[in-house]
């Protein structure tokens, strides 16, 4: 499978919309997470990233805006113990209450379908990082099966002790359009890195710039559990 830089896999798509990737630090001592959003229409693009505990949710840059909060204000990161969860949607709270319970990542998924947004019906992805004993990851996307959203495909995708600097991307389109099309294929295996900043700073300069939101990065220390997060938001100018 071929291996991509970030500009490689996002640097041409003016529109790949929320994507996941999770991976390893290039000198393996680090797990990798980064999760971002893209917008156009105006109630998209009045998003910001907020750092809520260990987690992260959206809420309204200017809530005088908000025309309408489903679907765009949820907790995308949340973190149970030796695991971080992180989606493009509210599923974040059902995988949560499923792994309290002792369920599993993909029975949760089960119970849920894409977004109830016709015609675009937008993939719902999402992904689990554990940086316990046996380091891994999963993701996942759920996706219409049809053009009519009378279908839904449930795909899951593990990777049991991934290699240093590698990691797979997942997105819910593959460009822009009207219908938005929606992501096919695998995730993209990623080449990464550097340190934290490197790696964010290289992510958000390869998000078309006139789309891009808001972008979460987090180093998890493999050693010790401890973990470095940068956040930037287009719209409070600071990236």
């Amino acid at each position: 499978m071929n291996k991509f830089s970030m500009e490689q896999a996002l640097g041409a798509n003016t529109y790949p919309g929320r994507g996941i990737i999770l991976g390893k630090s290039a000198d393996g001592n680090y797990a990798v997470l980064a999760y971002f959003i893209m917008g156009r229409s105006e109630n998209s693009r009045n998003r910001v990233f907020v750092e809520d505990g260990t987690g992260l949710r959206t809420q309204a840059f200017d809530p005088s805006k908000m025309s309408d909060p489903s679907l765009i204000i949820y907790s995308p990161v949340r973190v149970l113990g030796h695991l971080t969860i992180v989606t493009n949607g509210d599923q974040t709270d059902t995988v949560y209450e499923a792994l309290s319970q002792g369920s599993t990542f993909e029975d949760a998924l089960r119970s849920r379908t894409f977004e109830p947004d016709a015609p675009n019906f937008t993939p719902r992805i999402s992904g689990l990082i554990d940086t316990g004993e046996k380091f891994g990851y999963r993701l996942s996307i759920l996706k219409s099966g049809d053009a009519q959203g009378r279908s839904v495909q449930r795909l899951f995708y593990e990777y049991s002790n991934p290699a240093a600097g590698e990691g797979r991307l997942i997105q819910t389109y593959i460009g822009d359009g009207n219908p938005l099309p929606s992501y096919e294929g695998e995730p993209v295996l990623l080449n990464l890195e550097g340190d934290i900043d490197e790696f964010s700073n290289s992510l958000w300069n390869s998000l078309n710039e006139e789309n891009r939101i808001s972008l979460f990065t987090r180093y998890i220390s493999l050693k010790t559990g401890l973990t470095e997060t940068r956040i930037f938001n287009k719209n409070l100018c600071k990236n």
